[in-house]
């Protein structure tokens, strides 16, 4: 006799294939010669007014060794936690002002490398002095940034966004002694 059993019996008792974690795409270095593209952005867009978000930040970690300082400062992208809404009707000037989001990052990583290689870190005292630097850079960078999308309209006022972008590229060439 031949046994059959209705598919959603047989569900309860196969055991289920493991589930398929997506890990998160890794993140984006700040490179002059990578530029941001609409493929870069895979998270799903949210239900914010906005045409598209760039998630960056400035990755900072520190050390001694010997009681010497080092410390490695980078501005990344996140692409899992960045979207744009439609990429196939984006425009190339909305994909300018992410990018430039990414660019502003970049200034502010160079300005955090800058100061530390001016200050001498006692190593014994590292972590109060690195987070006060560290604060201070990053309040200043999320200023530029809000300050970049309030006068730019989010990339809408045209000239304002190619100020920002002439800025910009001229902050970056300035403090090139400080890319990585």
């Amino acid at each position: 006799m031949l046994f059959t059993a209705p598919f959603w019996l047989l569900s309860l008792l196969m055991p289920a294939p493991p589930a398929q974690v997506t890990p998160p795409a890794p993140k984006i270095t700040w490179s002059a010669n990578r530029p941001l593209a609409w493929t870069d952005f895979r998270a799903r867009p949210n239900i914010d007014r906005l045409a598209a978000l760039t998630s960056s930040s400035i990755d900072a970690t520190i050390g001694c060794l010997d009681f010497k300082f080092s410390g490695k400062v980078q501005a990344t992208f996140a692409p899992s936690e960045s979207w744009v809404r439609n990429a196939a009707q984006a425009s190339p000037a909305l994909l300018r002002h992410e990018q430039l989001h990414f660019d502003l990052t970049e200034v502010h990583a160079r300005l955090l490398r800058q100061k530390l290689s001016l200050i001498k870190f006692d190593c014994l005292h590292l972590q109060p002095a690195f987070n006060n630097i560290t604060k201070v850079a990053f309040l200043a960078w999320q200023r530029d940034e809000a300050r970049y999308d309030q006068e730019s309209n989010h990339g809408l006022n045209v000239p304002k966004q190619a100020e920002w972008e002439q800025k910009t590229r001229l902050r970056l060439e300035q403090l090139a002694a400080f890319a990585e």
